[in-house]
C-alpha cells in the first residue's frame, strides 16, 4: 500500500494570511482544483472513512493463512489492493481540502483521524511482509505455480523477500510498527516548532513598511532589490534560530539517533545503507554523487563570482544569492499564455502527452486560487483513483511558469504511469520522482532560449537555469554531504551538539561556495531550519534527479524518436522494476558518474555565456 504521499511534492504552509486575500467560498471556481473527483462531498468522506475502520479487523483476520494456498494468497493481496486504493482516497481528500484551507478546522481534523486511522491498519498489516518472507523457496514457488494471478506480484514479493535477513519476527514487527509515532516525534516536534510556536522579527519593507519574517515570506524577502531588506530579513531569520538552536539540534539529534537505531535493530550497516536498500540503489550512486561535485565546486564558485558581478557588488553574501540579477524586467504571464508557452515547449514529446497537458487545464487538475489560508508551495499529489491534482498560487510570474512546467512533470508521470501499470507498480519511488518535472524545466529552458529575441529576457532564462541548478544540484548535495556527515558521527558516538553542527555546517558552506562568498556567521545555522534532515537520507535524490533529467533532455531535443519513446517508457514504468533497472531501459545508467558529469557541463555551458556578457 502507497498510503503517504511523497513528502518531496509538499512545501511547509506559510502560516501567515493577509487579510485583502478573498476568503476559499470567494474565489472563481474556475481556478480551483475539483476534488469531487474523489468524493463529491464530506458526507461520501465520512461514509467511506466509516468504512474504512472495518479493514483493520479484516486485515489481521488473515494473519497465518496465507502459505495455506496460492488462492488465499491472492485474495488476501485483491484484499490489500483494494483497502490501499480505498485509505489513500481518504487521505488524499482530507489532506487537499485541508491544504486549500488550513485554516478549516474540519480537515484538520479529518487529517489528524487519518493518521490514528493509518497507525491502526499499519499495524493491522505489519504480519504479511515477515510471513510472506518466513516462506522457503520451494514453498513460495508452490504458491506461484498454484495461482496463476500471483504472477502479476513476483517484482512486489521479491521486494519483500530479498528483505528477509533485515526482518524481524512478527510481533517484533508489529511493535516497530505500533512504535511508528514515537520514532517519528522529532520531525513532528521540529514541524511544530517551526510553523507553528516560532516566531520571526518585524523588518520594514522597501516602502518603509513593518512586514514580520514568515517562512513563505523569506524567500520573497530575499529577492528583494533592497539590499538593506535582504540583509536583515537574513539576520532576523536566524536571529531567532540562534534562540533556539539547541532545541533544534536536540530534535535533529533524536532524528538522527531514530534513523541509526532503526538500522541497527533491522541489521543494516547503517542508516544510509538502510534507506537505499528497499530500492536498491547502490551507495556508489551517492559517493559519485559526493566526489563529482566536490571535484567540480568551482563551478558553484564561478557561478557566486557571476553574480557579484551582475549585482555589481563589491562583495557578495549569503543574502545576495536569490536577487534577480536582471532589473526592471516585469515578464506577466496569464494562465493562458502560460499554457500555450508549455505546450508549444513540450509539443516534442508528441500528442499522448500533451493530451494529458491539455486535460490538466480543461478537467481542473490545478488550483490557481490565491485565498486566506492556503497553503504556501506548490505539489503535484493525488492517489491511483484520482487525477494528479496540482497546488500552487498564480501570481502571473515567469517563476510561476517554471512551477507549472515542474508540477506537470509529476502530474504526467503520474497519469501515464496509472494508466499503464497495476495499482501494486502505480506509483514510482523519490528517486525517480524529481526527473519528469525536471526534464520538462530543461525543455522549457531550450525552448525560451530558441525563441526569445530579447537580450535581457535571455539572461534572465539563464540565470534561472543556473539558479535551479546551484539550489537542486549544488544545494541538495551540500545537503546531503552534511546529512551522511551528522549520521555517521552519531553512529561513532559524537554528540551533535548545537556548537559541532553549526562548527561542520559552516566548513561545510565555505568549501561549497569558496572564497569569493563571504562568510556569513549566520549561515552556520542553517541546518536548523531544514526539514528534509528529517527524511532520511532522501535529499541526493533531487540533485541526481536534476542530472537524469539533463540527459534525458538533451536526447528528447535531439529528435530521434528511439530517445523520445525511451523516455515515455520511463514515465509509464511506475515502480515495475527497481529504479536503477527503470533508467538503464531508457537508456540511462545511474550507477556512473557520467550523468552527473554531463550535467554539469551544461551548467558550465550556460555559466560561460553570462560570464562573457
Amino acid at each position: 500500500m502507497n498510503l503517504i504521499q511523497n513528502p518531496m511534492f509538499k512545501e511547509t504552509a506559510d502560516g501567515a494570511s493577509k487579510n485583502t486575500l478573498p476568503l476559499r467560498a470567494e474565489v472563481d471556481q474556475a481556478l480551483t482544483w475539483d476534488l469531487s473527483k474523489l468524493f463529491p462531498d464530506d458526507d461520501a468522506w465520512e461514509k467511506a472513512f466509516a468504512e474504512a475502520q472495518t479493514y483493520v479487523e479484516k486485515a489481521a483476520a488473515w494473519q497465518g493463512k496465507i502459505h495455506e494456498s496460492g488462492a488465499n494468497l491472492l485474495a488476501y493481496q485483491n484484499f490489500a489492493d483494494q483497502l490501499g486504493r480505498e485509505i489513500e482516497k481518504l487521505y488524499v481528500y482530507a489532506s487537499m481540502k485541508g491544504d486549500q484551507d488550513t485554516a478549516d478546522s474540519r480537515y484538520s481534523g479529518m487529517n489528524a483521524r487519518m493518521g490514528q486511522l493509518l497507525s491502526k491498519i499499519m499495524a493491522a498489516v505489519s504480519w504479511f511482509d515477515p510471513e510472506l518472507a518466513s516462506l522457503s523457496d520451494d514453498e513460495m514457488k508452490k504458491l506461484m505455480d498454484e495461482e496463476k494471478g500471483l504472477e502479476l506480484y513476483a517484482h512486489a514479493y521479491e521486494l519483500i523477500r530479498r528483505s528477509r535477513e533485515h526482518m524481524l519476527s512478527v510481533a517484533e514487527e508489529r511493535l516497530l510498527a505500533r512504535s511508528g509515532e514515537v520514532l517519528g516525534a522529532p520531525a513532528e516536534i521540529f514541524s511544530v516548532l517551526d510553523n507553528a510556536d516560532q516566531r520571526f522579527p518585524q523588518i520594514k519593507d522597501e516602502d518603509g513598511e513593518e512586514i514580520e519574517i514568515t517562512h513563505g515570506r523569506f524567500g520573497k524577502l530575499l529577492e528583494s532589490r533592497d539590499r538593506r531588506v535582504r540583509e536583515e530579513a537574513f539576520k532576523g531569520l536566524y536571529k531567532t534560530y540562534q534562540q533556539f538552536r539547541n532545541t533544534y539540534a536536540q530534535t535533529l539529534s533524536s532524528a538522527v539517533k531514530s534513523h541509526n537505531f532503526t538500522a541497527e535493530v533491522r541489521k543494516y550497516a547503517s542508516a544510509r545503507a538502510a534507506a537505499l536498500f528497499s530500492n536498491k540503489i547502490p551507495e556508489s550512486v551517492y559517493d559519485n554523487l559526493l566526489s563529482s561535485i566536490d571535484q567540480h565546486l568551482d563551478l558553484l564558485h564561478r557561478y557566486v563570482a557571476v553574480r557579484k558581478n551582475l549585482l555589481k557588488l563589491e562583495d557578495i553574501h549569503s543574502y545576495d544569492l536569490y536577487v534577480p540579477v536582471v532589473e526592471n524586467l516585469n515578464l506577466s504571464y496569464t494562465i493562458e499564455e502560460a499554457e500555450d508557452l508549455i505546450l508549444n515547449a513540450l509539443s516534442v514529446l508528441g500528442e499522448d502527452y500533451t493530451a494529458i497537458l491539455r486535460r490538466a487545464f480543461s478537467e481542473r487538475w490545478i488550483d490557481f486560487a490565491e485565498n486566506q489560508g492556503k497553503r504556501s508551495g506548490a505539489y503535484s499529489g493525488g492517489c491511483y483513483d484520482s487525477v494528479p491534482y496540482i497546488l500552487m498560487t498564480w501570481k502571473g510570474t515567469l517563476d510561476d511558469v517554471f512551477t507549472l512546467a515542474h508540477e506537470l512533470g509529476h502530474s504526467c508521470h503520474s497519469s501515464l504511469t496509472r494508466s499503464t501499470q497495476p495499482y501494486i507498480y502505480g506509483d514510482y519511488s523519490i528517486f525517480l520522482a524529481e526527473i519528469a518535472s525536471t526534464t520538462n524545466e530543461n525543455l522549457l529552458t531550450a525552448y525560451m532560449l530558441k525563441t526569445v529575441k530579447d537580450p535581457a529576457t535571455r539572461r534572465y532564462v539563464i540565470m534561472h537555469y543556473l539558479d535551479g541548478f546551484k539550489g537542486t544540484v549544488f544545494r541538495q548535495t551540500q545537503f546531503a554531504d552534511f546529512e551522511h556527515l551528522i549520521h555517521q558521527a552519531d553512529q561513532q558516538g559524537t554528540a551533535l551538539t548545537a556548537d559541532f553542527l553549526c562548527e561542520k555546517y559552516g566548513e561545510l558552506n565555505r568549501r561549497y561556495y569558496g572564497s569569493e562568498l563571504a562568510f556569513d556567521p549566520e549561515i552556520s545555522l542553517e541546518w536548523a531550519r531544514i526539514p528534509h534532515f528529517y527524511y532520511n537520507y532522501y535529499v541526493y535524490q533531487y540533485a541526481t534527479g536534476f542530472s537524469a533529467a539533463s540527459a534525458f533532455a538533451a536526447r528528447i531535443l535531439g529528435g530521434e524518436k528511439a530517445d523520445i519513446e525511451a523516455y515515455l517508457g520511463y514515465l509509464k514504468a511506475g515502480s515495475s522494476d527497481y529504479p536503477i533497472e527503470v533508467l538503464k531501459k531508457a537508456g540511462l545508467d545511474m550507477t556512473t558518474p557520467r550523468p552527473v558529469e554531463d550535467a554539469l557541463a551544461q551548467f558550465e555551458t550556460y555559466l560561460s555565456e553570462l560570464e562573457k556578457g
